[in-house]
Order: structure tokens, then sequence, then C-alpha cells
């Protein structure tokens, strides 16, 4: 595994990193699922008729969807809203994820520019950022598209956006993802992608789907990168003592 990484490493030049899971748990301290029932709650207050699959739905991202899907942007500017001050109240108590730090700061020493691409709002990964002292090894934050749940991925479109921001081509940019619609939405933007499998079921899984590799941990990536700063380092120094 390692030499996999390493090899895949010295062939991109950017990095896309999603951010709930990869980054942090963003809903740690402040429970998915809860967030998710006080938005089927509002959309009970507004009148909508929810079906009963969604009143024990633990995924709020997934209430956003189907409000999308019943074509009143009204509504679903109020589940927007009401999900993005969530998040920003989520990221307060949000829980780092293992080396997850490691791998921006690691990134950024070996001159790979790093993208954060999800579909949690930009603004609550943006304070995220800012509260964990990361924004300035951040070079593009690319969230949710506002009240358009239909462009989150697995739409390739917010992958693209941030291939464009950091101003290379996709071939040449690796997405670290932890979820099915990650490996999809990076497949189809035509990144490569590493899965980052935080469960055991979902190693699996990702194989299935077509990941190009599988992690357990983020530890790895961060060791890769750092390998990929010493090594840089040793050619510089040989260069040196060559002339």
């Amino acid at each position: 595994m390692s030499a996999d990484l390493a090899r895949l490493f010295a062939e991109v030049d950017a990095i896309l990193l999603d951010f709930d899971g990869p980054v942090c748990s963003i809903f740690a301290g402040y429970p998915a699922r809860d967030v998710a029932a006080e938005l089927v709650d509002l959309l009970h207050r507004h009148g909508v008729e929810v079906p009963a699959r969604l009143t024990s739905e633990e995924d709020p991202l997934e209430v956003l969807r189907w409000t999308g899907s019943i074509s009143d942007q009204g509504i679903t500017r109020k589940v927007e809203d009401a999900l993005c001050e969530a998040e920003r109240r989520a990221v307060e108590t949000a829980a780092p994820t293992p080396y997850g730090r490691e791998v921006i700061v690691a990134a950024r020493q070996a001159g790979l520019p790093v993208a954060v691409v999800s579909n949690n709002s930009a603004g609550a990964v943006t304070a995220y950022l800012a509260t964990h002292r990361l924004a300035g090894h951040v070079a593009a934050v690319i969230g949710r598209a506002y009240a358009e749940p239909g462009r989150m991925k697995p739409n390739p479109e917010p992958i693209s956006r941030a291939v464009r921001a950091l101003d290379v081509s996709p071939g040449q940019s690796v997405l670290v993802g932890d979820s099915i619609s990650d490996i999809e939405g990076g497949r189809a933007a035509g990144v490569r992608v590493i899965a980052y499998a935080n469960r055991p079921p979902k190693v699996d899984a990702f194989r299935k789907a077509g990941a190009e590799l599988v992690i357990t941990s983020m530890a790895p990536i961060a060791e890769a990168l750092v390998r990929r700063c010493e090594l840089a380092d040793e050619q510089e120094s040989l260069g040196r003592g060559g002339r």
C-alpha cells in the first residue's frame, strides 16, 4: 500500500479532500440524526407531506436532496438555510480526523495545492479551517451549491470546479473521499480517487465502486507526502552537490 501511495503522489499535482470524513467528523458533537430530524420538522411546519422513510432519515443531506426533488424552490431554500446554520453550529464541536491535519500540512510542504470539495456548505468548511489554523494551507474551498442539491456529489461538477480552481488537469489530481458518491463523482470528473474507509464495511464496497486505492487511516497519505518532501530535498541536495 505504501508503495502504491508513493507512486500515486509522485504522479499528481494537486489533492482534493472531501470534508466530512477525511478532514473531520462534522457532526461529532451535534449528531447528524438530530439535524435531519430538525429539517423534517421544518418541512412539517411548512405543510410539506414527507414520506415515512424520511422521518427516520439520519443524514441531513438526504433530507435536502429529497426536498430539492419536490420542485418547490422556496421550501428548498428554507431547508438549505436551516442546514447551513446547523452546519455552522456543528463545526464548533466537530472532531478532527486523525492525521487529517497532517495530510493538509504535508501536502502544502510537498508543493501540492489542496482544495476541499464538500457536500457541506462552504461557510461551515471555511469556519472549521479557520478555527483549526488550516485556512492558509488550503487553496480553495468548494462547498454545496446553494439550494441546488442536485449539484452535490456524485454530480462531478463541484469536483471539476475544484480542479479548475487549482489550475490543474483532472488526471493530475487525486480526490480523497469517504463515500460512494465521492468515488462516482471523482471517476465522472476524471480525477484519481483514494477512498477512505473509516468503517470496515466500507472497504469492499469502495473497491467494488472502483476506487484506485482504499485506505483505512489517513496516516499512510501523510507518510507518503512526507516521503515526497524528503525525496525532493534529497534530489535538490544532490543537484547542489553536482555544481
